[in-house]
């Protein structure tokens, strides 16, 4: 089922415009990079930052591992209509992304009491939200249907 969309809900190229969400997902999953990026930012308090959001320096790594499918989704972004295929399972990817960083939130915090933090039961609880929404949007999956951006 497609909705009916009007001439303002498509950009200058013909594709479909992206929801205002949609960005603030990638930048979510992108968590740790924009960390990575304040703290080079910060050359005299980097190191600093870094330690107080990941004391675990694996832990960091593991973000920054998780958040390779966000940052480079922000990038396919440009390329929808160069690359369709890649474009239309890229929802899926950061979906299955998303999937693996609630399943190490959940390990985390069955194993250690000191990971239940108020900060990381509030992203657990972004990053569902987020799993919900690029699975069911509608909207959004129109967005990766190639034959809605101009292909």
């Amino acid at each position: 089922m497609m909705q009916n969309y009007t001439p303002d809900d498509f950009d200058a190229k013909g594709q479909l415009k992206l929801p205002l969400a949609f960005w603030a997902v990638l930048l979510l999953q992108a968590r740790t990079w924009l960390l990575f990026v304040m703290a080079g930012a910060s050359r005299e308090q980097g190191a600093s930052l870094l330690a107080l959001f990941y004391p675990d320096t694996q832990a960091f790594w593991i973000g920054i591992g998780l958040g390779v499918p966000a940052a480079l989704g922000l990038l396919l972004t440009g390329y929808r209509q160069r690359f369709p295929r890649i474009w239309q399972a890229w929802r899926w990817v950061l979906c299955l992304t998303l999937v693996g960083i609630l399943a190490l939130q959940a390990v985390s915090l069955s194993l250690d009491d000191e990971a239940a933090s108020p900060v990381v039961i509030l992203l657990t609880g972004f990053d569902l939200i987020a799993l919900i929404w690029l699975g069911f949007s509608v909207r959004l999956r129109d967005c990766f249907n190639p034959r809605l951006n101009g292909e």
